[in-house]
This record gives C-alpha cells, sequence and structure tokens, in this order.
C-alpha cells in the first residue's frame, strides 16, 4: 500500500473555483494549497512523528510572521498571510488546521464520539468557516457549516479506514465504539469487514447522517448564489457517498463516487441551490 498524494481533483468534494468570483479564486487555491501542504507532512509515513510536528509548528510560524522566511517553496504561505490581513480573516481559520494535524501526526486515539467531534471542528470546519468569510456570510451560517464539515471528515475517514490503520497506524473510530462491537485494530487492516465493523460503520454513518441533517439547513442561509451551489452539491453527493458506505464494504474495495454518481449529486445541488427559498436574516 502506497503513500497517497491527493491533488484538489481526486477529493470527494473539490472545491468548485469557477462558482466564485475571480477576485476569490487566489486566496481559495492558496488557503487550499496550505491545508494539502500541511496534511501531506502529517500524512507522510517517512517523518518521526516529532519531525511532522516541528515542520508544522514551522508552518505556522511562517504564517503568523512569527518566522522569517526567505525561500520560494512555501511563499504561497506569506502569500495567504498578505490576502488574510487584507480581508481581515482571523488567523485561526487557518492554525487551527495546524491543531488536528499535529494530533494526526501523534497518532491520538479518541476514546469518545465527542472527542472525535472536537478534533474534526479543528480539521475541517475553518475551511466552511473559511469560505462563508470571505463572501461575508452571516455568522448564523457557521453553526450548519460546522455540522457539513464534520460529517464530510468522518466519511472521508470511513472510506480511509483501511489504508489510514496499516500504513499510518491512525484510527477514527473512537474507543467506545470499537469496544461495543468487540473490535481490535487489526479488524480494519483485513480483506473483508466483520459483521462487527460493519455494525460500527453503520452506527458512525446513522450518526453522521444526524451531522448532514443538521447542515442541511445552511444552504437557506446563504446569499452568494455560487456558494449556495457549492453547498448543496455537497450536500446531495455526502448523502450518496454515505449511502453507499453502507452498502458496500470498505475494506474489500475502495468506496468512491462514479460518474454517474456526480452527475446525479450535481444536477440535484444545481437544482437545489436555484430554488431554496432564503430566510430573513437580522
Amino acid at each position: 500500500m502506497k503513500l497517497r498524494h491527493k491533488n484538489k481533483h481526486q477529493e470527494n468534494f473539490p472545491v468548485g473555483m469557477m462558482l466564485f468570483g475571480k477576485e476569490k479564486r487566489q486566496i481559495v487555491s492558496d488557503y487550499y494549497r496550505f491545508a494539502r501542504y500541511a496534511d501531506d507532512i502529517a500524512d507522510n509515513p517517512h517523518l518521526q512523528p516529532q519531525s511532522k510536528v516541528n515542520k508544522l509548528h514551522e508552518l505556522e510560524e511562517i504564517f503568523t510572521g512569527q518566522k522569517n522566511y526567505q525561500g520560494q517553496k512555501l511563499k504561497f504561505v506569506k502569500q495567504l498571510k498578505t490576502e488574510f490581513e487584507r480581508m481581515e480573516i482571523p488567523t485561526t481559520l487557518a492554525t487551527d488546521l495546524l491543531i488536528a494535524f499535529r494530533q494526526d501526526s501523534i497518532g491520538f486515539y479518541y476514546q469518545t464520539w465527542g472527542q472525535l467531534i472536537e478534533y474534526c471542528k479543528y480539521s475541517a470546519a475553518p475551511v466552511g468557516k473559511f469560505m462563508l468569510t470571505i463572501h461575508h456570510e452571516h455568522p448564523s451560517t457557521y453553526l450548519p457549516a460546522v455540522s457539513l464539515c464534520v460529517a464530510l471528515q468522518i466519511v472521508n475517514h470511513i472510506q480511509d479506514i483501511k489504508y489510514d490503520m496499516k500504513l499510518l497506524k491512525r484510527l477514527y473510530i473512537p474507543e467506545e465504539i470499537m469496544k461495543k462491537y468487540h473490535l481490535r485494530p487489526e479488524d480494519l487492516i483485513q480483506n473483508k469487514s466483520s459483521i462487527g465493523l460493519q455494525k460500527a460503520i453503520s452506527h458512525l454513518m446513522k450518526k453522521t447522517q444526524g451531522l448532514v441533517k443538521e447542515g442541511s439547513l445552511l444552504p437557506q442561509l446563504i446569499r452568494n448564489t455560487g456558494l449556495r451551489i457549492e453547498v448543496c452539491i455537497i450536500l446531495s453527493l455526502t448523502n450518496i457517498m454515505i449511502k453507499k458506505i453502507l452498502k458496500g464494504d470498505v475494506l474489500a474495495k475502495e468506496i468512491k463516487l462514479s460518474p454517474k454518481d456526480w452527475l446525479i449529486g450535481i444536477c440535484q445541488g444545481i437544482l437545489k441551490g436555484l430554488t431554496t427559498k432564503l430566510e430573513t436574516l437580522s
């Protein structure tokens, strides 16, 4: 099993850059690059945990201006900092990501569902808040956005459960659920899911569906048409992916969206985005 390097076209739900105004594409691109660079550090199986943590601290110091960096490789980090300052975006929407990546680097094990949710609030929620912030959306959008982002992260973890455990020694099923279904870490690297693992994944996906339901309130709060359509597409694709996970076996075969799934998700999302009745915000 080899280390995978994802680009924006390999993500389940990539940023739809063409749906955003030209003036926002650069900051979105730099932000995505920042997150991907940090993620690649945390996911690198050839680096020791402390080395990963050190590199992530260095990345944060460059972004916050605590470290003077003159090289070209991370020039985009300094550029992102300048863009954050220009748009008066809280730096935590970038640095919070690094908190989660440092947890990944040391192989943190989650005891409870609540701990997993808290991790996802650092690893995924800042991205949603960032997108809402650069579009000047109302703060009332943040809560459902967090629920949707957390759901997306959990879906991604379940898809990658075998890869994460086998190569990165990383486990995202909370200990309380592992114990409930009598699972051991080695059960996650088999060629076929046990009945216990199938039940555990079903348990997690049902809880995740609850988060998606909370996130489904988001479109009616978003004023920007392009962003609203993007969110509706993501909601549609997330529901499709959860159904595929519940029907399939994440250990036996990689579960991913088919071209047909993408077509359905995009069409449903566009229709929903254009017909959603907006709530009146004070």
